[in-house]
């Protein structure tokens, strides 16, 4: 792979200024620079045929219909020295620790809503809040179990956080399956660097899950409640599913009974159900309190939970902080509850809800990312700098009828990172997505799913939105060097 035509116009995570490897990095851009184009080429092939073999898909929902394709995976990795992740890592944990403390003061005194920290009209007008879990007190203190946190790097090569998911994050399946795949096409890298690894995230995860169970002492009974196989991320629920050892369950496969207890329909007779990860959305796990038509959940489910029958993760309600302008809020969260500074900075943020930010956004779209507060996947998003007259004319029209619905960011010069393509090594932009997992402790994932967009300029990574993922390696260069 030859290196020499290489350029970008930001911070780039493998290659410096000057042409040379960051240190995390030189032993895989030494690796790469002596294998040819064909090798190459042959490399990236047999990693794609693995991904399809294990069936590592999507599903993309355009014109109505439902399209499974195969995740793109680009065999060059991103490379992050460890000293930097152990700052990171610390960060998120600070973020998650607020967090959780903020979903359970929404539930309870609303101390930071009396205090004029958190404005009470954002509460009152958030679409994720849930009346019925007023009061509640979940087990461990923990609402939001499962964090998918997005991160990208600036130009100047600062990290920021992007948003925190933490309603039903996905995308962890991918991170372990592209390590998997990284194994089989680079086994010679994975013996001399000092790569840490990521295998042990389903069993830090069902660890999680245990420590909720309403009977101790006992070996849980666990389950994934999945919409079925038509959800766009029905390949990770198996995935997790089998990986944990658990039964994959959809919501006739439930019933809560007289007692309140939860169980689960089998071949030898109802067996309760201690916890639940769910994969499906607050207003559908439970028709009895939300959609009444909802086939999806449970009738009497949250019934169960309040009752402290069954443990649900993450818990309903905890989407209250899923929300784009909730985001912007985050650092203050952090000094209130913690009365610490937060070690990882928010991406700056305007708020349409308020009138001079609002003035702001409305006045600059061009040079502006908008989002809605709820949207994911990418959706409902406006790029300023690609965006057309008519497409900007219709976003002000949207803002003004829905001022708290929306919010706006910098178009920051994402970073960068090299994939494969016929031309030799070509830069494409990218985020991060670690996982965080909440119980007694915190849990971080060793890197996270680098999302890439595949296409030449493009800052939209979201694989619904035609972007490809690659390995993440956190890698110890002091060993190495040791």
């Amino acid at each position: 792979m030859d290196w020499a035509k290489y350029r970008t116009t930001t911070f780039d995570e493998l290659i410096q200024p000057d042409g040379s490897p960051r240190p995390a990095a030189r032993r895989l851009v030494d690796y790469l620079s002596g294998l040819g184009s064909r090798e190459l080429a042959q490399r990236q092939l047999a990693a794609d045929v693995v991904a399809r073999a294990h069936g590592i898909t999507f599903t993309v929902y355009s014109d109505g219909r439902n399209v499974d394709r195969t995740l793109p995976f680009d065999l060059i990795p991103r490379v992050i020295d460890r000293r930097e992740w152990q700052r990171t890592e610390a960060g998120l944990k600070q973020r998650m620790q607020a967090l959780n403390l903020f979903i359970g003061d929404i539930y309870g005194e609303q101390r930071i809503v009396r205090d004029k920290v958190f404005p009470a009209m954002l509460l009152k007008d958030s679409v994720n809040f849930r009346a019925h879990c007023v009061g509640i007190s979940p087990p461990l203190g923990v609402w939001a179990h499962i964090c998918g946190s997005d991160l990208v790097r600036d130009g100047d090569g600062t990290l920021y956080a992007l948003e925190d998911n933490l309603r039903i994050p996905s995308g962890v399946s991918y991170m372990l399956e592209n390590r998997m795949v990284a194994k089989r096409v680079f086994p010679e890298l994975f013996e001399t660097s000092a790569i840490l690894p990521v295998d042990e995230y389903p069993s830090q995860l069902y660890d999680t899950l245990a420590a909720l169970s309403p009977r101790p002492g006992d070996t849980p009974s666990i389950v994934l409640l999945t919409p079925g196989v038509f959800n766009s991320a029905y390949f990770e629920h198996a995935y997790l599913a089998q990986a944990m050892g658990i039964e994959l369950v959809e919501g006739s496969d439930l019933f809560v009974a007289d007692d309140d207890c939860t169980y689960m329909r089998t071949v030898y007779g109802p067996q309760r159900v201690d916890v639940i990860y769910r994969r499906v959305d607050d207003l559908f796990i439970d028709p009895e309190v939300f959609h009444p038509d909802s086939v999806l959940g449970v009738p009497g489910l949250i019934r169960s939970w309040r009752a402290g029958k069954v443990a649900l993760a993450n818990a309903p309600g905890a989407g209250v902080a899923d929300d784009k302008v909730v985001f912007a809020y985050v650092p203050k969260m952090i000094k209130y509850y913690l009365d610490q500074e937060p070690i990882l900075p928010n991406v700056p943020s305007y708020l349409c809800h308020n009138p001079k930010e609002r003035r702001y956004v409305l006045d600059h779209l061009e040079n502006l990312v908008v989002k809605p507060a709820n949207e994911s996947g990418g959706y409902g998003m406006l790029i300023g700098p690609r965006s057309t007259k008519r497409q900007r004319d219709r976003f002000r029209q949207l803002i003004e009828a829905n001022p708290r619905n929306y919010m706006a960011q910098p178009t920051l010069s994402l970073s960068t990172a090299p994939i494969v393509s016929k031309q030799g090594p070509s830069p494409r932009h990218l985020d991060l997505r670690p996982f965080v997992l909440s119980r007694q402790d915190i849990y971080v994932t060793t890197g996270g799913l680098t999302r890439v967009a595949m296409t030449k300029g493009s800052l939209v990574v979201n694989s619904s939105q035609g972007g490809g993922a690659k390995d993440t390696w956190v890698v110890d260069v002091d060993e190495e060097e040791a």
